[in-house]
């Protein structure tokens, strides 16, 4: 290793280096490094204390035999701060890579700009970000955050595809505990201000939250199993079919309708063994969104889990669906959608934080993705959540009803209420319970299942627990082909942000 390499500082706080973590998560032996004798802005270059390839190592190698290019920030020299070449060197890489058509991994250990060197180190920031916004949709870009992302830097993850972080280890904010103080008088720890832990459980800037360092590397080349190269590579066929039981999807039939459980389960028995990678776990738990295979290839998943708020949309998980679906839709990638739903989240805090806006999010990631989409409705799919998650209206391919499923504009409790108030308070009230009791069972029978959907094509046909994987692999055979271009005939849309 160069002489430059200052492993002790790191290992001394239980970190690894810049160049061990590139080490970690490439191949061994593929790392080519690039810009190795770039030093900082404006330094003379016969000068014994120039900074050393300007405080990050940039390069490209291998992935499980996959070409990925990987920039890591070294924090032992001038604290990984973002000097103009430093910016340059990455936004440089950056642009490598879409050329290339790679994916992108950045490894983020730094205080953030660096101050000596004025608006010029705003300016290495600013043309690494330009970068990131030209990238994507074009290539997948991961960021992991292993120590400090401060001030206008950490801009540069929040754009990327994927954030990784690790525990009491990596930490983003805007603006420190000292400066938070000075102006607001508020005392905070840098954990409890930007910790990997708040990111990924309340702001959902992380999206991987890992125990060390090493795990996380594990995580990352996992991600990188199941994503394309870019926008650009050849889409690929299932392999042959398997057969998997499917128990957990047997159990719901016989579920009460307010009985949770944990959709996690169906989908790992759907999926091939041990293949579902969940991304934003901790994150709106009321949705789980995440990668599998099935039949080997990859697909992207979207389900409501009953576990958390009985896996209504609240403005949290409409983000976290709509950006994972855009995802997949830019890179192709095949999302099916697991509904069961009692709507979206009511409350007076939900109208306020505008559950409006951030519900729209939902319907036009859907309604804009052109990508194949197939809707499966497990239980129960209400009002306007019905639409969002991905139903007939907004354009999906095929949407399939377990035998028991119930789509409805509201539940047969709330929907009697409101049907049949004034004519129940008309009667003694002895005679009340009884009545709206009956009117339940009527509107259950008329109303609380699929037919109505199935009768006006709304959903294609209804298919049992067993033959539910079967008919999945089909349809991606059936659609593999599916011409999944943007619509040319505009821009872009303007999603309500």
């Amino acid at each position: 290793m160069s002489q430059h390499y200052l492993l002790d500082k790191q290992h001394q706080k239980g970190k690894y280096h810049a160049i061990e973590r590139i080490l970690l998560l490439l191949d061994k032996g593929s790392f080519c490094e690039i810009g190795k004798h770039i030093g900082g802005f404006g330094e003379d270059l016969r000068a014994e204390d120039k900074t050393p390839y300007d405080g990050v190592i940039t390069g490209f190698g291998t992935v499980n035999g996959r070409q990925v290019f990987v920039f890591s920030q070294d924090f032992t020299v001038r604290g990984g701060s973002i000097g103009k070449n430093h910016g340059r060197k990455i936004a440089r890489l950056i642009e490598m890579a879409i050329a290339a058509k790679k994916p992108v991994i950045g490894i983020y250990d730094s205080g953030g700009a660096r101050i000596d060197e004025g608006v010029s180190s705003l300016g290495g920031c600013g043309e690494m970000m330009f970068q990131n916004i030209q990238a994507s949709g074009v290539i997948p870009q991961i960021s992991v955050v292993l120590g400090p992302c401060a001030g206008a830097a950490s801009y540069s993850p929040a754009i990327t595809d994927f954030v990784f972080s690790v525990r009491k280890v990596g930490y983003m904010f805007i603006t420190g505990p000292d400066v938070i103080k000075s102006v607001t008088g508020e005392e905070r720890s840098t954990e409890e201000l930007g910790g990997a832990q708040c990111h990924a459980e309340t702001s959902g800037v992380v999206h991987f939250l890992c125990k060390h360092e090493k795990e996380c590397f594990g995580q990352v080349r996992t991600l990188i199993d199941m994503l394309p190269d870019s926008n650009e590579a050849p889409k690929t066929a299932p392999q042959s079919y398997t057969e998997k039981k499917c128990p957990s999807l047997e159990q719901l039939m016989t579920m009460p309708i307010k009985q949770s459980y944990d959709v996690g389960n169906i989908i790992r028995d759907l999926m091939d063994d041990n293949s579902f990678l969940e991304v934003h776990k901790h994150f709106a738990r009321s949705i789980v969104v995440g990668f599998a295979k099935l039949c080997g290839k990859t697909v992207g998943i979207v389900a409501n889990q009953p576990m958390y708020n009985g896996g209504a949309l609240d403005c949290d998980s409409s983000d976290k669906a709509a950006r994972f679906v855009r995802f997949c839709d830019e890179f192709h990638i095949p999302v099916l959608t697991f509904v069961d739903t009692p709507g979206y989240l009511p409350g007076v805090e939900q109208e306020h934080n505008g559950i409006i806006r951030h519900g729209a999010k939902l319907l036009v990631a859907y309604g804009e993705a052109s990508t194949v989409r197939l809707t499966v409705v497990l239980r129960k799919a209400y009002g306007g959540a019905y639409i969002a998650m991905g139903s007939k209206h907004m354009g999906v391919d095929l949407v399939y009803v377990l035998p028991t499923a119930q789509i409805a504009v509201m539940g047969a409790e709330g929907a009697v209420k409101t049907l049949y108030r004034r004519s129940a308070n008309a009667l003694p009230e002895e005679e009340r319970a009884e009545y709206m009791a009956e009117k339940t069972r009527e509107y259950e029978e008329a109303f609380m299942n699929a037919d109505i959907a199935l009768a006006n094509g709304y959903a294609d046909m209804p298919v049992s627990p067993t033959k539910l994987r079967k008919r999945l692999y089909q349809d991606l055979l059936l659609l593999q082909n599916k011409n999944t271009a943007a619509n040319s005939l505009k821009k872009h849309g303007n999603i309500p942000l």
